[in-house]
């Protein structure tokens, strides 16, 4: 019998693996296990440059967490149905570069969101003493959204994962895809925009109990397009879906 992951080239492939490795502890501690934390997301999940818990090798490590099943399944299934395709295209090494470009990509644009919000509210790109609660109090009816800003962290492959959104789309533009809740099928060069221009509007509504990073996923899919463009980047024009 032939494994399910035979024919997923061996980028595409190790990434799927590892993340699903990494996402392991997470339902350990989710079980409440070792109580209502999780010290794996808490440590390895990337933090504001400022924060007093941020490490420079979270900017890699925040791409292998997950915040649980449906975050996981998404990317993951993301990752085996586009990144096989990229992956095929651009060779392994470039494939490997571009998912870690994008990854960071996410984050840097995540962080100068928040830079900006940090600067609206207190002046600086950062506060003093971030480890002192009342460095947060100082802030009046700001501070629960500064103390979040620095005491929040980010996880997940999704930056990464848009990154190989937008080069599909840029690849096979006439691809037609099904779309949960669309009963017909939809070229990735229509559907794709309309899901950029969709998280571009969430991020700027910034809306009450929405935690999802939606600058990030815009970072990621803004250095996927510069790299495809870079690296002048076509499918093969006999290729049909």
């Amino acid at each position: 019998m032939q494994s399910p992951l035979a024919n997923i080239p061996p980028v595409a492939k190790n990434l799927l693996i590892i993340n699903i490795l990494c996402f392991i502890p997470s339902l350990y501690y989710s079980h409440g296990f070792a109580g209502n934390s999780d010290p794996v997301a808490e440590y390895f999940g990337v933090y504001y440059f400022n924060s007093p818990s941020f490490k420079p090798f979270q900017l890699i490590t925040y791409m292998f967490l997950h915040g649980g099943w449906a975050h996981i399944i998404f990317n993951m299934f993301a990752l085996y149905s586009f990144g096989t395709v990229v992956e095929y295209i651009m060779g392994s090494k470039r494939f490997l570069a571009f998912y870690f470009i994008c990854g960071l990509g996410a984050i840097i644009l995540q962080m100068m969101v928040q830079a900006f919000e940090v600067h609206a509210i207190t002046g600086h790109l950062s506060i003093q003493s971030p480890e002192l609660e009342s460095s947060y109090l100082i802030y009046g009816e700001h501070a629960q959204k500064l103390y979040d800003i620095y005491h929040g962290n980010m996880v997940g492959a999704s930056g990464a994962i848009f990154g190989l959104l937008i080069a599909f789309g840029m690849i096979y533009p006439n691809a037609e895809l099904m779309i949960m809740f669309i009963p017909v099928p939809v070229k990735a060069k229509y559907i794709i925009p309309v899901y950029i221009l969709i998280e571009l509007g969430l991020g700027i509504g910034q809306f009450g109990g929405d935690n999802v990073a939606h600058f990030a996923h815009l970072g990621g899919a803004i250095l996927g397009f510069i790299l495809v463009k870079a690296w002048r980047l076509q499918g093969p024009k006999d290729f049909q879906f």
